[in-house]
């Protein structure tokens, strides 16, 4: 344990060796942690990968309160959540693409209008598309699209306006390429 406490302030001082050092030493444990938190042991390898880098990175934030091995956990489990949330956000949009060119082909197939403004409005986010064609498609009023919503009315009528200004924005934009 002192032999570890002075090869992490000889790292911290920029000694590749002692970094080199500790990083071995933990390498294993922190492998095995990240084959079980994610079953799969080439997202393990890469996770352990992008946290030694992190560590060397951001070795003089280690504040020694924890075990050297738990501020490894952590930092690895941070970069797997972050990379869990990149992941379903990338997910997330191709999955809404690929509902907007399904809902494009449909209209177009039932003869309705797939008109600019509506493919303008695919582009917007839920919070602020849904509001908009409650609002201006079906014709709600702002507390029932509130009540809809379970967000208050201030909070609807904003998220109309800032969604109409972004509308306007990608019409005229879309006009002039």
């Amino acid at each position: 344990m002192v032999d570890e406490q002075k090869q992490i302030e000889r790292a911290r001082r920029g000694d590749e060796h002692a970094m080199a050092k500790l990083l071995q030493t933990h390498y294993s444990f922190l492998m095995k942690y990240l084959v079980k938190m994610t079953m799969n042991p080439v997202l393990a390898e890469d996770l352990a990968q992008e946290t030694m880098l992190r560590c060397i990175e951001k070795i003089h934030l280690y504040n020694e309160k924890s075990k050297f091995s738990s501020w490894l956990i952590t930092l690895a489990t941070r970069i797997y959540i972050d990379q869990m949330r990149r992941n379903r956000t990338e997910k997330n949009w191709r999955d809404q693409e690929r509902a907007f060119r399904l809902t494009e082909w449909q209209l177009k197939h039932q003869k309705e209008a797939w008109t600019d403004a509506v493919q303008a409005l695919s582009r917007l986010d839920y919070e602020w598309r849904l509001p908009i064609l409650l609002k201006h498609y079906y014709g709600y009023t702002y507390d029932e699209i509130a009540d809809m919503m379970d967000i208050p009315p201030g909070t609807v009528k904003s998220r109309i306006h800032n969604g109409l200004q972004q509308l306007r924005k990608e019409l005229t934009t879309d006009e002039t390429e």
